[in-house]
């Protein structure tokens, strides 16, 4: 499924669609090939419960009409004249928008990188069928767990192909496989569910499917007994399944869209401390085999290395071309085709590590709260307001205890950056990562 195909036809359809945007009228315009090929096999109790394959070829033609812009997506076999005409009368009855366009000609990547995202590891749907069968039987081996959510593995790709007319032309691809099982222990209404997955580019670098079993079953056997902590304020350690939510909240925060909308609560925190001294976070578009690299973002620009936050304080927004002009800055190559638009967004997010590991982190709280789950959606991003039911092991004397559920933590994100206390056991292998964290603090309702 994986095997690297041959991306000249998307070169021409991108090309002749740019093209033919300049000969339906446009100004300027850019055309974009998107091509995404998947297999997956689920399980349940030793059964197959699916078989899904899927492939799809995507195009989207944006075009600029003096300040209007319009943009339409379709199949890569639609007439690329047609769908060029209609852009085009799309854009002339649109209102002007000053600050949409097309990426100044100076900053396009010239030379995109080969950053190693694709592995061309043949899996075929029998391999998918039996490391899915061998993670649930792994999981289900754990005394204790008596039951099946299911489990599932799959190999895939997505190819992007990028054309601009002003001269840029470029394409990548990467390879995603992935491994996941959901097991249950205890009977009746004390039952508990758990999780483990792997995704990696490449097949090798895979967590073992015993592993991934064996961890999903330990952690659903761990809840077993959860109960009600009582309601007070509370230290919280983040387990790193749940820090990486928060390190999105962040990004999400620092996103040069909503800095211009207004919709951040981080909207006038630039060069400000917004996070504990002890934060840093970096941004890397451009690392060997990271889940969210790429060679050039949606608009043609190779986005370099950045450090969004410096030991609590504020450096940079994440921005594209639009977000850029509109708070009068230019953007830093973190554009992000969605649909025919550009929106910014973070590519390989971290939360650097700190000094203490998270067992020293835990023995140095009397009592505290260790989050393994969150959920609902209690995130303001405007005001920063944080309220979310979770589920975790309660804290006493510096040790994990019993098992803590249907509870609620809440606090404002403002306070919350401010005294996060990062461990030292930080996993790069996700788009956005992040070690365990330390929050003291925040509030717990519970009994």
């Amino acid at each position: 499924m994986t095997q690297k195909i041959d991306s000249r036809n998307l070169v021409d359809i991108v090309a002749s669609l740019v093209e033919a945007a300049r000969r339906a009228g446009a100004d300027a315009s850019d055309a974009v090939a998107v091509r995404s090929r998947s297999t997956s096999v689920s399980v349940r109790l030793g059964k197959v419960e699916g078989t899904q394959s899927s492939e799809s070829d995507d195009i989207s033609l944006r075009v600029f009409v003096g300040k209007r812009v319009a943009s339409v997506s379709a199949n890569a076999s639609s007439d690329r004249f047609v769908l060029a005409e209609r852009a085009v009368a799309m854009a002339k009855a649109s209102p002007e928008d000053e600050w949409q366009g097309l990426a100044d000609e100076a900053l396009l990547a010239r030379s995109p990188k080969d950053l190693d995202l694709f592995d061309s590891t043949e899996v075929s749907a029998d391999r998918l069928r039996e490391d899915a069968l061998a993670l649930e039987e792994a999981a289900l081996a754990v005394p204790g767990v008596n039951n099946s959510g299911g489990a599932g593995a799959s190999a895939g790709m997505g190819g992007l192909v990028l054309a601009t007319s002003h001269g840029f032309l470029g394409d990548y691809a990467a390879s995603r496989f992935s491994r996941s099982v959901s097991v249950l222990a205890g009977e009746g209404t004390g039952k508990e569910r758990d999780y483990d997955y792997s995704s990696r580019l490449h097949f090798a670098d895979l967590d073992a499917v015993g592993s991934i079993g064996r961890s999903a079953g330990e952690r659903a056997v761990k809840r077993l007994g959860a109960r009600k902590a009582k309601t007070g304020p509370v230290a919280v350690v983040f387990d790193p399944r749940v820090a990486r939510g928060i390190a999105g909240h962040l990004a999400s925060a620092i996103n040069g869209a909503s800095v211009a909308r207004k919709t951040s609560f981080l909207r006038d925190s630039m060069n400000k401390q917004v996070a504990s001294s002890a934060i840093t976070i970096t941004d890397n578009p451009l690392k060997l085999r990271g889940q969210s690299s790429r060679p050039f973002d949606g608009e043609g620009i190779e986005g370099q290395p950045l450090v969004m936050i410096e030991e609590g304080v504020l450096k940079h927004w994440f921005l594209s071309t639009s977000a850029a002009r509109e708070l009068a800055l230019v953007t830093n190559g973190r554009g992000v085709r969605a649909a025919s638009s550009v929106t910014p967004s973070s590519t390989n997010l971290a939360i650097e590590p700190g000094e203490q590991s998270p067992q020293e982190l835990i023995a140095s709280l009397k009592t505290g709260f260790y989050v393994t789950e969150v959920f609902g959606q209690g995130v303001n991003m405007i005001t920063g307001e944080y309220s979310r039911g979770a589920s975790g092991f309660w804290i006493e004397n510096g040790e994990l205890t019993w098992p803590v559920a249907e509870v609620t933590i809440a606090a404002n994100m403002k306070d919350m950056f401010l005294n996060l206390v990062p461990a030292n056991d930080l996993d790069r292998n996700f788009g956005t990562a992040a070690p365990t964290l330390l929050v003291d603090g925040m509030m717990l309702a519970g009994e």
